[in-house]
């Protein structure tokens, strides 16, 4: 039986600048036992690089993490500041606010907040 989920994998052509992203720009938390490990609440997100291990590289793409926050809006002007290029508009679906945008290898992200039960 599945108990949990360890951790999401984050693929990657260059580690460090996907370490800089995740940990410095979006602010999530480091492991301190992994360079390349990083934390949102409970989950772990860990980076990759599949071409080091003989596999194809591809962006993970239609299957957006939806990362928490309490001011989409607010949160999303933070990061544009940063340099973060978001993918059209925040989206309005009438239960919760989401932002579209990718990290520098072109894995798909959200920032997301439900406002509505």
């Amino acid at each position: 039986m599945i108990e949990k989920l360890d951790f999401i994998g984050v693929p990657s052509r260059d580690a460090d600048r996907s370490r800089a992203f995740y940990v410095e720009t979006l602010g999530l938390r480091p492991d301190s036992k992994s360079d390349y490990e990083f934390w949102v609440g409970d989950t772990c997100f860990g980076i990759w690089e599949p071409e080091k291990m003989g596999f194809e590289f591809a962006p993970s793409r239609n299957a957006h993490p939806a990362l928490h926050v309490d001011d989409v809006a607010a949160r999303r002007k933070e990061l544009e500041e940063r340099g973060v290029e978001f993918l059209g508009d925040t989206f309005d679906t009438g239960v919760c606010h989401m932002a579209l945008f990718r990290d520098p290898d072109g894995n798909d992200l959200m920032l997301h907040h439900r406002y509505a039960d």
